[in-house]
């Protein structure tokens, strides 16, 4: 998968650089390549893993957490699983470490070779979330936040041994929820850099330094260094700036790398909290100053390093490749055999089975990240061997208890139909029911800042409209969490007897220009 900004500035760039659900950034330089990693919490495999020679464009190389024995998430519930990881690399060897909140807590694995397979999980000691690697002097050190405050230990990472007693470090300025440590050392001090006030509106990052590295350490006096809640910041698109990690760029500038969410309808907003990247000034013995003000913006006119644009990025995929791509997830540990891109060529084939969207389960279910506000995603699907009740489709999806679907379903006899549905919390309704003939139907969704709008063909040209609602209902202020919205293939069977599965022809997503709004009042 490519990413990168929409449109580069004279001199700057576009965030966010990393669009759509990628929560948590963690970076590091190895030569003048770039590494960053994700959160990834229920969806399967774990913790997308980046490349990139600007920090601004970059292409998903793999995923860190790729088999079940690294990766436990059955059962677990939304929002569960893998938490905040971070990346470091030290003597040729690149580390993740993690936490699973739903199995046992933290742990790191390792590679030569971020692009390929990783090393089954080294368990951690020292509990919190959010922990971090710092390796000085043949030591590895840890810290995270047990207890709401930040602990240090040192480590042996290939055992998981702990070495030293865990020591509270720091407690932060006062917000909530200090966690996402990170240790960096410049001009003789180690300086420990935190997110506060809980990943909402108040987001921040603040950060304290020490001639030693147990302490004590000393509050930054401009503390917050980073937050877009703030005066002069209240209309700014952005918000819920913070978890940020510093990366030392080849020609020796230093940048940053943070979370962010966009407000779509009012303030609540669908695509999760994104990657953001913002320039930092770091002067000798100074405080680290990002973005001159601490504020982040969509349009950085700023210098970077020189750019090395990816190409367009193809967004659809017609399923002839024996793979899916990095971009595409299962919910929680798949059923392998549920899924086939080689039972007939150019298809994708789901065997459905009893498991539903709604459960905490693992449905016959696969998706994308929703990754730009206005789109058109479609797919065309047909149900085969097929009993009453059986359903197969495309579904807006943001958790289990919150998502709309667009789908075929069989009816009685020899009737099929297309069904518009939404699952809200507790309620789950009907929209509209057509009957269609026996074949492929084409499926679509447009997306847009207030509204999903559903339709069906049974030609691939003219589509018939369904209905539409609100984005809101969809959003983390609705249906809460830490995720956002994805865009799946999924196929449902009415009970254990069924030998229903779907052949899905293609997937297409095209993103669509904002239109343009007016000033705010």
């Amino acid at each position: 998968m490519l990413l990168g900004s929409v449109a580069l500035l004279a001199q700057g760039y576009t965030n966010p650089v990393i669009p759509g659900f990628h929560p948590d950034p963690s970076v590091c330089r190895v030569g003048d390549d770039y590494y960053l990693v994700t959160s990834s919490f229920e969806y399967f495999p774990g913790v997308p893993i980046f490349h990139s020679k600007d920090l601004i464009h970059w292409t998903q190389i793999g995923h860190c957490l790729t088999r079940d024995s690294q990766l436990y998430l059955e059962k677990t519930g939304a929002s569960g699983g893998i938490y905040a990881p971070t990346i470091r690399y030290h003597d040729g060897v690149f580390y993740m470490i993690t936490t699973n909140v739903s199995s046992k807590g933290n742990f790191l694995v390792y590679t030569t070779d971020p692009a390929g397979e990783w090393s089954e999980p080294v368990w951690l000691k020292q509990g919190g979330i959010d922990p971090s690697l710092y390796f000085e002097d043949g030591k590895c050190y840890m810290v995270s936040n047990p207890r709401s405050a930040i602990y240090l230990c040192e480590i042996n990472p290939q055992t998981g041994e702990q070495l030293t007693e865990s020591k509270i470090l720091w407690t932060g300025i006062g917000g909530r929820n200090v966690e996402a440590p990170h240790i960096y050392k410049k001009d003789g001090w180690y300086y420990l850099m935190c997110a506060e006030g809980g990943t909402e509106y108040g987001h921040m990052e603040t950060i304290a330094r020490s001639r030693n590295i147990y302490g004590p350490y000393d509050s930054n006096p401009a503390n917050p260094i980073l937050t877009n809640f703030r005066r002069g910041a209240e209309s700014n698109p952005v918000q819920g700036t913070g978890h940020a990690d510093l990366v030392e760029a080849t020609d020796g500038s230093w940048w940053m790398v943070c979370l962010a969410f966009r407000p779509l309808d009012g303030q609540h907003y669908l695509m999760g909290r994104e990657t953001f990247l913002l320039p930092v000034r770091w002067d000798t013995n100074a405080w680290p100053v990002v973005n001159g003000n601490g504020i982040v913006n969509i349009n950085m006119n700023v210098p970077t390093l020189p750019q090395q644009p990816t190409p367009t990025p193809s967004y659809s995929t017609d399923f002839n490749e024996t793979t899916l791509g990095f971009e595409w997830n299962y919910l929680r540990n798949p059923r392998r055999d549920n899924y086939s891109l080689t039972a007939r060529k150019g298809f994708l084939r789901l065997k459905a089975t009893t498991v539903k969207l709604d459960d905490v389960d693992t449905p016959t279910f696969v998706g994308r990240r929703q990754q730009h506000i206005n789109f058109v995603a479609g797919t065309t699907v047909r149900l085969r061997d097929a009993s009453q009740g059986d359903e197969a489709g495309l579904t807006v999806l943001m958790n289990n208890h919150s998502h709309y679907d667009i789908f075929v379903e069989k009816g009685h006899g020899s009737t099929y139909r297309v069904v518009l549905r939404y699952r809200l919390g507790e309620l789950t309704h009907i929209e509209r029911e057509i009957e269609v003939p026996n074949g492929n139907i084409y499926l679509q969704v447009t997306g847009s800042r207030r509204t999903y709008a559903f339709a069906y063909s049974t030609d691939g040209k003219t589509y018939q409209p369904l209905g539409q609602i609100n984005t809101k209902y969809l959003s983390t202020e609705t249906a809460g969490g830490f995720t956002g919205i994805y865009l799946g293939l999924y196929a449902v069977a009415a009970d254990d007897g069924s030998k229903a599965y779907a052949d899905f022809d293609s997937f297409t997503y095209e993103p669509k220009a904002e239109p343009e709004r007016r000033g705010r009042r």
